[in-house]
């Protein structure tokens, strides 16, 4: 039988016997109310009716007005129509018989008074007949619900029984087989693979439990079939982290060394065999390379080691290892992915890329340096030939010396950004701090780049408080930056318009920006702004530089312990910002 058809048939006899419990207290109610309505109809109004006739005959002397005759007839007829019990239609009869005598007005007065003692005397009769009656049906409906009491408690005891026995049983129906599978399955939990469910019937349980053995079987063969082949590819990715050309070193989730390569064993000067197996941050304490290795070289591009008998220069990666994992508190055996293993540390020897870099810097800055003096040069010449005391030229000569005049500018500039370019790279940036009001800086870089915004008709404001705190920076420098983003500003804004210098104390540091209300930059071009060479796409109007000065301005900015970044939006212009740390 199908489990869907006992819980069927279980419920289907609950609610059975909810019925019958319904149904004996629904009838032995009904009983209970019909016999309460019996005294009320039966004996109550009789005695309504002869209190009625009473007061009548009290109020009113003899002989009895018509309308106390009246009154009077009325109670009777309905007292004559509500004859209930033995006796009573004789009394009734009497009623009638002494109350024609008191209406009939030939009888002497006499007569007529002693035929309303008759009448009292019969009604005080029906009184006690009526009065007897309720007294006996009350007994009668007091036995009836004593009676209808017990068999109610009764049904309902045995309602009680069947349905706690219920309770108890039937929910082991389900429990019982779910129990087992629960253990089975912790078992299974426990790579226990001779486990075995054994259900009797034809229900949906012993078809779970078939395929449960089927399940546990195949487990069982994958476990034996695939042990070997494990421990086969466990050894050939040992053999390949072993044989790799970077230093490799492995650690699990409880900072302890699973696998450590003969490179990084050179490297860092330890026993392979020795190390494995131990804490990695108590090793960390005697080993100041593998300490910086752990702490990731905090802020640190590249890692600079001995080796090889030389400095050579390692690139420092972390990956952390996420594999499958069991849960293993035995109440489960489904696979849990994305579990945390452990950390990979690989240290790439890019020495070979690093001189080669090098070599590219000197290249650029020697070629830099020895381009500066014959472009200088060549200014100085045409800056002579533009005087008229040389010689007189006409219109078209004199536009193609300006021309010549401006490349002749780009190309010192360009030089001289490759050149600052170099001194970053090879580390011989040289910085002159002093301390200096943020306004004069601010006041220095306007005054460079205002013949350029008065050609465009563009205004230049300024925005900043006169008690700013003092910075301490490289005042040239940081200048610089700021005549870079004055320039980029001026380029790309619309004549006529407005470019803002604004400097502020915020967040205990003093910002620079410079907003300009041109068309703005895409989001997707502002994270690579200050990335070497790189120029947001134009349509040609505007392109101009070598894309080098936010980069330049970038690592000026940096070097003073400072930020520099850009917040810009199409149609609403851009605002470039640094800010520095303030003096106090």
């Amino acid at each position: 039988m199908k489990i869907k058809t006992k819980l069927r048939l279980g419920f289907g006899f609950l609610f059975l016997v909810i019925l019958f419990f319904g149904g004996i207290s629904l009838y032995y109610m009904n009983e209970i109310s019909i016999r309460s309505k019996v005294i009320l109809k039966d004996n109550y109004e009789t005695l309504n009716f002869t209190s009625k006739m009473r007061s009548v005959l009290d109020e009113n002397p003899l002989p009895l007005s018509a309308k106390s005759i009246q009154e009077f007839d009325k109670q009777l007829q309905l007292e004559a129509r509500n004859v209930t019990e033995p006796g009573e239609g004789a009394a009734v009869a009497q009623v009638k018989k002494a109350y024609a005598t008191i209406v009939d007005s030939e009888k002497s007065l006499t007569v007529r008074q002693n035929a309303v003692s008759e009448l009292r005397r019969q009604l005080k009769d029906i009184d006690l007949l009526n009065m007897n009656a309720i007294v006996r049906k009350n007994g009668l409906a007091q036995h009836a619900i004593e009676r209808a009491a017990m068999y109610v408690i009764f049904a309902a005891s045995i309602c009680f029984l069947i349905l706690f026995s219920f309770i108890v049983n039937f929910p082991g129906f389900v429990a019982n087989p779910l129990r087992e599978f629960a253990d089975a399955i912790r078992e299974i939990g426990r790579k226990n693979y001779k486990q075995r469910l054994e259900f009797k019937g034809s229900d949906e349980f012993s078809e779970l439990a078939s395929s449960f053995n089927v399940m546990v079987g195949e487990l069982n063969k994958w476990e034996n079939s695939n042990l070997a082949k494990i421990q086969s590819e466990k050894l050939r990715i040992e053999t390949i982290i072993e044989q790799m050309q970077d230093a490799i070193i492995g650690l699990n989730e409880k900072q302890e060394i699973l696998f450590f390569n003969k490179v990084a064993e050179q490297l860092l000067n330890l026993n392979q065999q020795q190390v494995i197996g131990m804490n990695a941050l108590e090793l960390s304490k005697k080993n100041d390379l593998l300490k910086r290795i752990l702490q990731g070289s905090k802020g640190e591009k590249h890692m600079k080691i001995y080796a090889d008998n030389k400095e050579s220069y390692f690139q420092l990666e972390r990956r952390e290892i996420t594999v499958p994992g069991y849960d293993d508190d035995g109440e489960s055996a489904t696979v849990v992915t994305g579990k945390t293993a452990g950390e990979v540390y690989v240290l790439k020897n890019i020495t070979q890329f690093k001189e080669l870099d090098e070599a590219k810097t000197n290249f650029i800055a020697t070629v830099s340096h020895e381009l500066k003096t014959p472009i200088s040069s060549i200014k100085m010449s045409l800056k002579l030939m533009n005087d008229d005391r040389v010689g007189s030229m006409n219109p078209e000569q004199k536009e193609l010396l300006q021309h010549i005049s401006e490349d002749c500018g780009r190309l010192l500039k360009i030089t001289s950004e490759l050149l600052d370019l170099a001194q970053v790279e090879t580390g011989n940036l040289q910085l002159n701090f002093v301390q200096s009001d943020p306004r004069k800086i601010a006041i220095y870089a306007m005054d460079a780049v205002r013949f350029q915004a008065e050609q465009r008709n563009i205004e230049l404001e300024l925005l900043a408080k006169n008690n700013l705190p003092m910075v301490n920076v490289d005042v040239e420098k940081t200048a610089w930056v700021l005549v870079n983003f004055l320039s980029n500003a001026l380029r790309y804004s619309p004549e006529k318009t407005k470019v803002i210098i604004e400097i502020l104390e915020k967040d205990a540091e003093i910002e620079f920006s410079v907003r300009d209300f041109g068309k703005g930059i895409e989001e997707q071009y502002q994270k690579r702004l200050f990335d070497k060479y790189f120029q947001v796409p134009t349509d040609g109007n505007n392109k101009t530089g070598s894309g080098l000065g936010l980069a330049i301005s970038k690592d000026f900015i940096e070097a003073e312990n400072g930020r520099i970044w850009v917040e810009s939006a199409l149609g609403e212009g851009s605002k470039f910002c640094f800010s520095l740390p303030p003096i106090h």
